[in-house]
């Protein structure tokens, strides 16, 4: 592990952030970033390579996801009101998430001549509409890479944030966050399948979503483009997804994260994020769709709960000079976090069943196997999505003609609204 139609403008300026956090970079949330990155591929490591090693009283991977989700809903609202350009917003994630994402896809698509594509993954229309959008989860499908399906969440994250935005209602994060999260039990009392089948709703979504993009950043429609596309991101979550209280949990760990900002800031309270807290952990206890180890009540109480521990740890330490490792983890998370199941199992094709090696091989190969993924993940993050992001930033500040020939951003009243954040480029 990011313009609308005219606001009101505000009756008084944002409060002055404090000094920690103004910097171009936000070194804490690299370290997140690189921790979540980092947990992820141990759990999917281990059992590969050093299966004793797993620890079984937590989850590893959703430790991380959790981890990556809170930091997300944390910036990415942030982002979006500190530019105040809904336009310049989405060209910015565009170049951020899609080259390494599509240079990953190529690489399964290529590998597949050797080693067979994920049998999740539909071999139709509906595959490559799903991926094109990154819905693939929300749309009942996988990802070419098994680490894809998150995507799908920071996805319609994001989808629902602009909403949000052009609608003027996106500094009610704390309620968003305890909606999603009584949604989320709600979901799990009495879903236990999608009620959306079919490859249908991903041709109707890849639909929406191209024609909606296109209004979005081109101006046009775009307060209706928005919302329509905001309120497919939920209808997916809860009625196409694969774990309809998974997907809405998910969603208030992120609004729980861009609550946690803005009680920081003075804007919001607290008692909406301890509220969400709660339903977090509450979700899955009832659940239809809870047979996995990992959401039993006492694994995935500790798995959310060593996850705020190290979001709250982190924070309080944001003032701090950090580890410069993780931090440069961090920076190359994202390419990390896509590159390495892959990598995973073209290594494991390679060297064979490794866990019925002895323990110093198994041990030679897990370091072998991390020098690898981290060496081709910094190769790539300075070649692909650097080069990229700085291209994206470039066209984000461009105008586009309709915005040429007014003068202005399309909207009135944009700039009042705009924070004095910055956002981290990773």
């Amino acid at each position: 592990m990011s313009p609308p139609a005219a606001l009101p403008t505000p009756t008084s300026s944002p409060p002055t952030p404090p000094p920690s956090v103004t910097g171009q970079r936000l070194a804490w949330l690299d370290a997140l970033r690189g921790l979540g990155a980092v947990a992820v591929l141990l759990e999917h490591l281990l059992p590969w390579f050093m299966p004793a090693l797993r620890p079984y009283w937590f989850n590893l991977g959703m430790y991380g996801v959790l981890v990556f989700f809170l930091v997300s809903g944390y910036i990415i609202p942030v982002s979006l009101e500190g530019r105040g350009d809904v336009r310049a917003f989405w060209i910015s994630r565009a170049f951020r998430l899609y080259p390494i994402y599509l240079l990953v896809v190529g690489f399964v698509l290529v590998m597949a001549f050797w080693l067979p594509v994920r049998e999740q993954v539909p071999r139709g229309l509906e595959g490559v509409a799903g991926h094109v959008t990154m819905l693939m989860d929300v749309l009942h499908m996988g990802g070419l890479a098994d680490t894809m399906w998150t995507l799908s969440y920071e996805m319609v994250f994001y989808l629902l944030v602009t909403a949000l935005f052009v609608r003027g209602l996106h500094l009610r994060s704390g309620l968003v966050a305890v909606v999603f999260g009584v949604v989320g039990i709600a979901a799990g009392l009495v879903l236990s399948a999608p009620l959306l089948g079919g490859p249908w709703p991903a041709y109707v979504a890849g639909v929406l979503f191209c024609v909606g993009m296109a209004c979005v950043v081109g101006g046009r429609f775009r307060t209706v483009a928005a919302c329509v596309l905001g309120v497919m991101a939920v209808v997916l979550t809860l009625f196409s997804g694969f774990v309809p209280w998974l997907g809405a949990t998910i969603l208030a760990v992120m609004f729980t994260g861009t609550a946690i900002r803005r009680w920081e800031q003075g804007t919001g309270g607290i008692a909406p994020v301890a509220a969400a807290a709660v339903l977090v952990a509450l979700a899955p206890v009832w659940s239809i769709q809870a047979g996995w180890w990992w959401v039993q009540p006492g694994v995935w109480f500790a798995t959310v709960g060593l996850a705020a521990a190290t979001f709250a740890g982190a924070m309080a330490l944001r003032g701090r000079r950090l580890p410069r490792p993780v931090v440069w983890l961090g920076l190359i998370s994202y390419s990390l976090y896509l590159l390495h199941h892959p990598l995973l199992r073209l290594f494991h094709a390679l060297v064979g069943d490794v866990t019925a090696m002895p323990q110093a091989v198994q041990l030679s190969v897990s370091a072998a196997f991390l020098a690898v993924v981290v060496g081709l993940s910094w190769l790539t993050y300075r070649y692909v999505e650097l080069p990229m992001q700085r291209l994206g930033r470039r066209l984000a500040h461009r105008p586009s003609s309709g915005e040429a020939a007014s003068g202005a951003s399309g909207e009135s009243g944009v700039s009042a609204a705009r924070s004095s954040f910055s956002e981290p480029t990773g």
